[in-house]
């Protein structure tokens, strides 16, 4: 039990110290092999669908929790670059989107349940403003911890990006072969100019 235990923690070492990119360009290879070997086998492609309902889990809980505790802490806690990040994502969606109010002002539970990013936003900004006036120095060393946490939990997913890639292109290979990879570097041939048109000086 020892050594397995021993070959397990090896091998974790032997993972996390390989780059992201190799890895997830082994669980590429990896999930094409597959694919064609046994697309029957319907049980990885719950690799890739645990990947994205992580992801889509704890952005919107992440988002909430950063500008919240970066506001709480002080405006110069709060990077410059990702202020304003967060006002142009504000004006774009006020253009594109005629509910934008509605949306503001939806329950903020709901807003992270659904993954409303610009309600998460404003009740986000709005509750770390509050917190910057009203809250204890306890009470925003939490909220830096739980940033913090949150953030640490994100990495946690992405360092198993590789076996959620996988899973994903496992999916896509065996519902449409290898085509998948082609299909997008496919460059139409040049069409001949009209006969009788005079070429561009």
């Amino acid at each position: 039990m020892n050594q397995l235990t021993k070959a397990a923690k090896t091998l974790a070492a032997k993972y996390n110290s390989t780059s992201l990119i190799l890895r997830i360009a082994i669980g590429l290879v990896v999930g094409s092999v597959l694919a064609l070997i046994c697309p029957g086998a319907a049980w990885i492609e719950e690799f890739g669908n645990l990947f994205v309902g992580a992801l889509k889990g704890v952005a919107p809980v992440l988002v909430f929790v950063i500008v919240a505790s970066a506001l709480a802490q002080g405006s110069s806690k709060l990077d410059r670059r990702f202020g304003t990040v967060v006002w142009l994502y504000m004006l774009t969606t006020f253009v594109a989107m005629h509910t934008l109010l509605s949306n503001i002002v939806s329950n903020p539970v709901a807003s992270i349940m659904n993954g409303n990013y610009i309600g998460i936003l404003m009740w986000a900004c709005l509750f770390g403003l509050a917190m910057k006036k009203l809250g204890s120095d306890t009470t925003k060393n939490f909220m830096a911890n739980t940033a913090d946490a949150i953030s640490t939990i994100v990495r946690w997913i992405i360092n198993l990006a590789p076996f959620g890639i996988m899973g994903l292109v496992f999916t896509n290979v065996a519902d449409n072969g290898l085509s998948i990879f082609t299909h997008h570097l496919y460059l139409p041939a040049p069409q001949p100019l009209p006969t009788g048109v005079p070429l561009p000086a």
